[in-house]
């Protein structure tokens, strides 16, 4: 049975799988819970920003890929659930109590949501919240969401990691190697051993502050991070 046949299984049936505690065995596209789960976050994300296009649902059939026997199914499940975005934090729940063993499931489902909410050419501030909160309820960390977001969206030019030219979830000893590197590329000293205008000089410790700047919020956000995780 195909992933898209258990949620018409599972539609017509109104069963509830979602509190087993422990990952099922077998590919999650087996898991009735998982597809009517990814089925209604998705609709309730095309719901989120007050309006719910056909780019979205057509951005969903192609992150998910529903087979043609089922299509018909999935689309009515699909329709019924983007009627609100209402109920959205529930289903994130149960997901990541089924897959909380599975980050990188989570997180996929999260990458896929992404793709659905740009597929009309932006990405509004609700739809972003949407997708902030269902990261916290998967227990992603920031990192990871920060990662998502500069993929689909692009990073800020103050983002840190851009500063840094890391990725946001390189290890500490990357983070601070690559830090130790600018840094020296761009001392100032450097600008005055090559004899350059004080112009030069000026824009060198410029730069030397951002680097500087930059690695310490990294630190302070993985320690902030770190913090939560012990708590």
């Amino acid at each position: 049975m195909t992933f898209w046949r258990n949620i018409a299984r599972l539609a017509a049936n109104r069963v509830d799988e979602a509190e087993c505690p422990d990952c099922p065995a077998g590919l999650p596209g087996e898991d009735p819970a998982f597809s009517t789960a990814v089925t209604a976050l998705g609709a309730k994300l095309a719901k989120a920003d007050g309006r719910a296009d056909q780019s979205e649902y057509a951005a969903f059939a192609t992150v998910f890929q529903p087979d043609e026997g089922s299509e018909r199914n999935v689309r009515r499940l699909y329709e019924l659930a983007r009627q609100t975005s209402l109920g959205f934090e529930s289903y994130a729940r149960r997901l990541a109590k089924r897959y909380r063993g599975c980050p990188q499931l989570l997180e996929d489902v999260l990458d896929g949501l992404f793709h659905i909410a740009g597929s009309d050419g932006a990405v509004t501030q609700d739809e972003l919240e949407y997708l902030e909160r269902v990261s916290d309820l998967f227990g992603l960390s920031r990192l990871t969401l920060r990662r998502l977001k500069a993929t689909h969206l692009g990073a800020g030019r103050d983002d840190p990691y851009v500063i840094l030219g890391v990725l946001p979830d390189a290890s500490d000893e990357e983070l601070r190697a690559e830090w130790k590197k600018q840094l020296s590329a761009a001392h100032p000293d450097r600008a005055r051993a090559r004899g350059l205008p004080e112009e030069f000089i000026a824009v060198a410790e410029a730069k030397a502050a951002s680097i500087n700047a930059a690695f310490d919020t990294a630190m302070a956000e993985r320690r902030e991070l770190g913090m939560m995780g012990a708590a």
